[in-house]
């Protein structure tokens, strides 16, 4: 269990002259610190590991509480301040993965380290350890919360990924004209609708985040990062509550145009019943056989009642055409 957890764990420490990436062989050498000179970024995948956990937390002396708060695998968005420590965990979206997938983050932030915790392997961070190694922006030069603030921007940044996405195929389906308004389609663009609902929760729960970890008050802590942050998730909200309106409205067009087709069958049935029934009621008459029935002993009777069906056939069609019916 104990190399299952060093295998995936890896340490960066980095300050403005340079950056270096550790992996370890034993639990005993990670140690956390706050020194003003480097800043360090323990990472792990993987939540089940709690007694190595317990090892971290009390070799390194952190607060206790801890070990309480890791042993739950499922915790919502929350921000626990603890004595110079954060304690951040986050449901994060897996938007890169075909069916959307979730996932539990959990940050533990002190102003000289930030321990990020991954439920799962591969995350959307790499472009931040590029920046690291090539002391590209200014990461380098700044302290743990600016690193914690690029982590939060790239999960904001993936989930803007995932409302292009889904926009994308929305629009693909825009021009309506030349779609067959089948179950199947409308059922498409419920699900579309479902996954861009699922993003919105999430969105939403990650900026209650970022407003939290805004007013949180630390020595060496600058919420006003997190300001930016909680800009763009409201405005990112607000592009999938457009986007969903969207949808919304074109599955209403659908039902409209499904009902107007509808409307056009049923004119078109009742034109022709108009027609016909007067001519079946004719028909009808002359049918009955009757002994007494004057006309059936006329010479150019059969003439005479085709000659009534069908002035009073045209009859309805020139009514119907005036009263612009058809």
């Amino acid at each position: 269990m104990e190399q299952d957890f060093l295998s995936q764990t890896s340490l960066i420490t980095y300050n403005k002259e340079k950056c270096e990436r550790y992996t370890y062989n034993s639990i005993s050498k990670i140690t956390l610190t706050e020194s003003l000179e480097t800043i360090q970024w323990l990472n792990t995948y993987g939540i089940g590991f709690h007694p190595q956990f317990k090892e971290i937390i009390n070799q390194n002396k952190l607060d206790d509480f801890l070990i309480k708060l890791l042993v739950d695998p499922n915790h919502p968005n929350k921000v626990i301040a603890l004595h110079q420590l954060l304690f951040v965990s986050i449901k994060v979206l897996k938007t890169d993965r075909k069916k959307l997938d979730k996932e539990q983050m959990i940050f533990i932030f002190s102003p000289g380290f930030i321990w990020s915790i991954q439920e799962k392997k591969g995350d959307y961070f790499e472009w931040i350890r590029e920046r690291l190694y090539g002391n590209i922006g200014l990461v380098r030069k700044k302290r743990a919360d600016y690193l914690l603030f690029l982590i939060l921007e790239s999960i904001i940044d993936n989930y803007q990924e995932a409302v292009d996405k889904y926009s994308t195929k929305h629009k693909d389906h825009a021009n309506l004209s030349d779609i067959k308004p089948t179950p199947e389609f409308t059922a498409k663009l419920e699900r579309q609708k479902q996954k861009l609902f699922r993003v919105k929760r999430a969105i939403i729960s990650l900026r209650d985040t970022i407003t939290k970890l805004e007013k949180v008050e630390m020595k060496d802590f600058h919420g006003n990062y997190f300001s930016e942050l909680k800009e763009q998730a409201t405005n990112m909200i607000s592009d999938v509550e457009f986007e969903i309106l969207e949808i919304e409205s074109s599955m209403n067009l659908i039902y409209s145009v499904q009902g107007h087709k509808l409307n056009e069958v049923m004119k078109t049935l009742t034109i022709f019943s108009v027609i016909f029934i007067p001519l079946t009621f004719i028909a009808g008459i002359y049918g009955m056989n009757f002994e007494n029935m004057p006309e059936l002993k006329w010479q150019s009777g059969y003439f005479l009642v085709i000659g009534v069906m069908l002035i009073v056939s045209f009859g309805i069609i020139w009514y119907i055409t005036r009263k612009k019916w058809f």
